[in-house]
C-alpha cells in the first residue's frame, strides 16, 4: 500500500507507535528516548557510565552464570579485582567455537532457554552461530539502531526501501496493512539482481517514495550501478545505510554520485547487534559504548592504537540471558583518536577491515551477492560450520566446507541441490570438506570469492 498521506509519517510517530508500543506493553520507546538525550553526554561521562555497566555485568555473571564463573576459577580471576581495562584484558578471548560447544552452560540463571528469543548467524566470516537474548535486550537494540538510523536523515514514520537477500515480504492483506500503518516498506531481494528486478524495484520506489535506502554495502553498489546504466532516476530516498559488508572506497564513490549525498556506513553483526555508525558529518564510526565496551587487539595481544589494525573484541553490556564477554567478533578495525565535530560524545573508530564479499555471476549474467548465499546456507542447511564459495568459471563452483555436528550426506546433497537452484543444474558444483579455511594476510576471511570477470557478460 502506497504512503500517499504527506501526514502518515507524523501520525506514525506521534500517535500511531506511541498507542502500539502501549498496547505491547514495550519499552522501546522509553530506552530510544533515554538514548536520544544521552548521545551529547561528554565522553567521560559515557565512559563511567560504560564502566560501571561492565563492573555491573561482572557481578551478574560470577553470580548467576555457571560458564563465567569456571571461567574466572581456571584463570586464576577475581572479578571484584578487576579496576581498569588491563585487569579485564585479562579474561581469555570468547570464541565462536567455545560458544557453540558451551549454549546451555552460557544460560544465566533464572532464565529458561525456551523463553528467550533463538537467533542464528550466518553473515560475513562464514561461521554458523546458535545464541540466545531476551525481550528486554532485542528492545535495547532495536531503540539503539533507531537512533542510528535518524543520523542518516530518515525520521521515524517515514517509509524506507531495503535491499536483501529473501526479505521476509507480508503476503496477506492484514500484515500488508499493519506493515504499512506501522513500518512501510519495499524490498529489492539480492538473490535476483538482474534489468527486470531493479526496474520493478524502481517503479515501486516511484510509487511508495522511500525516504531510505537501507541493505548490503556491495547490493547498495551495485543498485547504484544498474541505475547508471539504466538511466533510472525513480529512486530518490533522502538517506543511505549500507550495512553487513565493508563498503569500499570505489563503492562509495560511486553510490554518493548516482545519488547525489554521502552513505551512511554502518557495522554491527548479529551477536551484538550495533557496533558503530557514522553519524551525519561522516568523520569516522561512532563507537556504541553504551551497549557495548570495545576492544581492538593486535595479534601480539597489545591494545592497537591509531594508525593500526586490531582484532574486534566486543563485550555485550545488554544481554545477560547469555552474556558474550570479550568475544572475539572476526573482524579487524582502526581504532581513532579524532574527536567528530557533531558533539557527540561517542567515540570513534576510523573503519572496518577486510570485511568483503564478491557478488557470484549466473549464466544469464545476472548476479547474487555471497553475503546472501552464505546467509540462506548457513542458517537452514544443518551442521555446516564454515564455508567458503570459489566462483572458478561460470559454470564451475568450488565449496571449501567445514562440518560439524548434524552434517550428513543429505547435508550435503541438499547443498548441492541449493548451489544448482540458485545457478542451474548445468554448473558444477564441487564441495571440498577441509579441517580448517585460512584467513586473507588482512586477517579476515574472505567467504565468497569469484574468479569471472562480470564484463565477459
Amino acid at each position: 500500500m502506497a504512503d500517499r498521506f504527506h501526514c502518515m509519517p507524523f501520525l506514525r510517530r506521534r500517535f500511531i507507535e506511541p498507542i502500539h508500543f502501549k498496547w505491547n506493553r514495550s519499552p522501546l520507546l522509553s530506552y530510544w528516548r533515554e538514548l536520544e538525550a544521552t548521545q551529547y553526554l561528554p565522553e567521560e561521562v559515557l565512559r563511567d557510565h560504560q564502566w560501571t555497566r561492565l563492573r555491573e555485568l561482572l557481578t551478574y555473571v560470577h553470580d548467576h552464570n555457571a560458564f563465567y564463573r569456571k571461567r574466572f576459577q581456571q584463570n586464576g580471576i577475581e572479578y571484584n579485582s578487576i579496576m581498569n581495562p588491563e585487569d579485564f584484558a585479562r579474561i581469555p578471548v570468547l570464541e565462536k567455537k567455545e560458544i557453540k560447544e558451551n549454549i546451555e552452560l552460557m544460560i544465566s540463571d533464572g532464565y529458561c532457554i525456551r523463553d528467550l528469543i533463538k537467533l542464528k548467524t550466518g553473515g560475513s566470516t562464514g561461521k554458523s552461530l546458535e545464541f540466545f537474548i531476551s525481550e528486554e535486550c532485542s528492545e535495547m537494540r532495536n531503540a539503539c539502531a533507531r537512533r542510528h538510523d535518524r543520523w542518516s536523515g530518515w525520521e521515524v514514520g517515514e517509509p524506507f526501501a531495503a535491499l536483501w537477500g529473501n526479505p521476509v515480504i507480508p503476503s496477506d492483506l492484514r500484515s500488508r496493512f499493519l506493515s504499512w500503518l506501522l513500518k512501510p516498506g519495499i524490498c529489492l531481494d539480492t538473490m535476483n539482481i538482474t534489468d527486470d528486478t531493479i526496474m520493478r524495484f524502481a517503479e515501486e520506489c516511484n510509487r511508495v517514495k522511500p525516504t531510505l535506502l537501507f541493505g548490503h554495502a556491495h547490493s547498495i553498489f551495485l543498485l547504484a550501478e544498474y541505475m547508471k546504466r539504466m538511466g533510472i532516476d525513480t529512486i530518490r530516498p533522502r538517506a543511505i545505510i549500507s550495512t553487513s559488508m565493508m563498503l569500499m572506497p570505489h563503492e562509495r564513490k560511486c553510490i554518493e554520485e548516482v545519488f547525489g549525498f554521502k552513505v551512511t556506513d554502518r557495522y554491527g553483526c548479529e551477536e551484538v547487534s550495533l557496533i558503530a555508525s557514522e553519524c551525519e558529518r561522516h568523520e569516522g564510526m561512532h563507537l556504541n559504548i553504551e551497549h557495548l565496551f570495545i576492544e581492538f587487539i593486535r595479534e601480539d595481544g597489545r591494545p592497537a592504537g591509531p594508525g593500526e589494525y586490531g582484532n574486534i573484541i566486543v563485550t555485550d553490556l545488554m544481554n545477560r540471558a547469555m552474556p558474550f564477554i570479550r568475544y572475539k567478533v572476526d573482524d579487524m578495525g582502526e581504532p581513532s583518536n579524532r574527536r567528530c565535530s557533531c558533539g557527540r560524545g561517542m567515540p570513534l573508530m576510523e573503519r572496518v577491515v577486510g570485511r568483503t564479499a564478491d557478488f557470484l555471476i549466473r549464466q544469464d549474467g545476472s548476479r547474487v551477492a555471497g553475503v546472501s548465499l552464505i546467509e540462506n546456507t548457513l542458517t537452514r542447511i544443518p551442521g555446516i560450520d564454515q564455508m567458503q564459495i570459489i566462483q572458478k568459471d561460470i559454470d564451475y563452483i568450488i565449496i571449501n566446507l567445514v562440518d560439524g555436528p548434524g552434517y550428513s550426506s543429505k547435508s550435503q546433497e541438499e547443498l548441492i541441490k541449493y548451489m544448482e537452484n540458485q545457478f542451474g543444474r548445468q554448473v558444477k558444483v564441487e564441495v571440498c570438506r577441509v579441517s580448517h579455511i585460512p584467513s586473507e594476510r588482512n586477517g579476515k576471511f574472505r567467504f565468497s570469492i569469484c574468479m569471472v570477470s562480470p564484463a565477459s557478460f
